[in-house]
């Protein structure tokens, strides 16, 4: 292996910038070179769905770092570039433009993507769109225009503020959950029951355990939708959010091990010592289990530890995990993770609109949603934090005030 040899990062999004800046801050002087597929610098992914389609805000301000930051902290970009294959023995990434670049250290952040509805349901014809990139909410921008009929396929978090932005707008909105609920997979039925009543008193048609049969097409261009049930749907443009899939083909290619992401350890390095990985491609244990997290801070702290492991300052990524998304005019806070509760109670906040959604398992503190209250958030991420909790009915009590719990 050349030490001389640059870092050499994989992966355009937020642990990709994180890395960049991290890596310097903890002293590293050596070559660093970005290789993304994208053709701008690191961005802000949440706005995509959010200010970016509902504000029309320039691609200049949702930027993680501004251009000459990356000239200052001479971290090379090379942007428009596809990685197509690791040489692990000789230490050597192939870029898709016959350029191979030579590493010392490798580092993964090659995110995820959007899982898509099949072809043989109409997944490719025109109109079906996608939300996760620039390239995604710059496609469908065109499309938010008062009085056209947008069908959301999806009742997860991206469709659900997907939705909310295009109402916004003055479109006619559908929304699709084939599950019995909204958000069934990553939250309670308290906090679904707080979107759903949200969505539809701003005039969502929101249908839950509405299967897809077959999007209906006119001229090789989408026009509505048949559902299981044989009603149909009338649609100008179908936005799909059903999940994402880890992009770890370059790893697997490469002879990494992969469980659900990138398999690495508490250092974020991969099965072999002179790669690491970070952000939504990757899985690692987690209280015992492996996870896999798709979040902004996660990559940004997972790439802080890589950025540690490289320059030779090892510090284990012990992060707690929290999350957010803004619909209309409500931010829901969520700390912690809820997977494995066994009980959930609602304590409501100091308005009519807010509340919070406290999770057990076997009566300690796992997780909270806060919806429109800022207050439930915080005292939550200090209790998990420092691994305290409180009984679940002192939770749900609002005469139990937060000032009185000792933090």
């Amino acid at each position: 292996m050349d030490v001389m040899a640059p870092v050499v990062l994989v992966g355009g999004g937020h642990a990709a910038a994180a890395f960049s800046n991290s890596v310097r801050r903890a002293g590293y002087e050596g070559r660093v070179v970005l290789v993304s597929d994208e053709p701008v610098p690191p961005y802000h992914r949440p706005p995509l769905s959010k200010k970016y389609l509902a504000d029309g805000l320039p691609v200049e301000q949702i930027l993680i770092r501004a251009p000459a930051w990356y000239d200052e902290q001479k971290i090379e970009l090379r942007l428009g570039q596809r990685a197509v294959s690791v040489d692990r023995e000789a230490h050597r990434l192939q870029l898709a433009n016959g350029e191979a670049l030579d590493y010392s250290r490798l580092v993964l952040m090659t995110g995820s993507r959007p899982r898509r509805l099949p072809a043989a349901i109409g997944g490719d014809l025109q109109g079906v769109l996608l939300m996760r990139s620039l390239a995604d909410a710059d496609a469908l921008g065109p499309h938010l225009v008062a009085g056209r009929r947008l069908l959301v396929v999806g009742g997860g978090y991206i469709g659900l503020e997907a939705a909310a932005v295009a109402v916004g707008k003055g479109l006619q909105v559908t929304l699709l959950e084939a599950a019995p609920r909204i958000l069934q997979r990553v939250a309670a039925p308290a906090t679904a029951d707080y979107f759903r009543a949200l969505h539809r008193s701003h005039g969502v048609d929101l249908r839950e355990g509405a299967g897809l049969r077959q999007l209906l097409a006119d001229g090789g261009r989408v026009c509505g939708a048949e559902l299981d049930d044989g009603s149909r749907i009338e649609a100008d443009v179908v936005l799909v959010g059903i999940g994402v899939l880890p992009n770890v083909e370059l790893a697997q290619a490469a002879g990494l091990e992969v469980d659900n992401g990138i398999v690495v350890d508490a250092l974020c390095q991969s099965s072999d010592p002179h790669i690491l990985a970070a952000g939504d491609c990757c899985s690692f244990d987690y209280q015992g289990r492996r996870i896999r997290l798709e979040s902004v801070q996660n990559a940004n702290d997972q790439a802080a530890t890589a950025a540690h492991t490289v320059a030779g300052q090892p510090k284990p990524y012990a992060a707690l995990p929290w999350f957010w998304s803004d619909q209309y005019d409500c931010k829901l806070q969520i700390a912690g993770l809820n997977s494995g509760y066994d009980q959930a109670v609602v304590r409501p906040g100091k308005t009519a609109r807010s509340r919070s959604v406290w999770y057990y398992r076997e009566g300690r503190l796992l997780a909270v949603d806060a919806m429109a209250d800022a207050a439930a958030f915080v005292t939550a991420k200090k209790l998990l934090e420092r691994g305290a909790s409180v009984p679940p009915e002192q939770a749900s009590d609002p005469a139990s005030e937060f000032r009185t719990w000792g933090l």
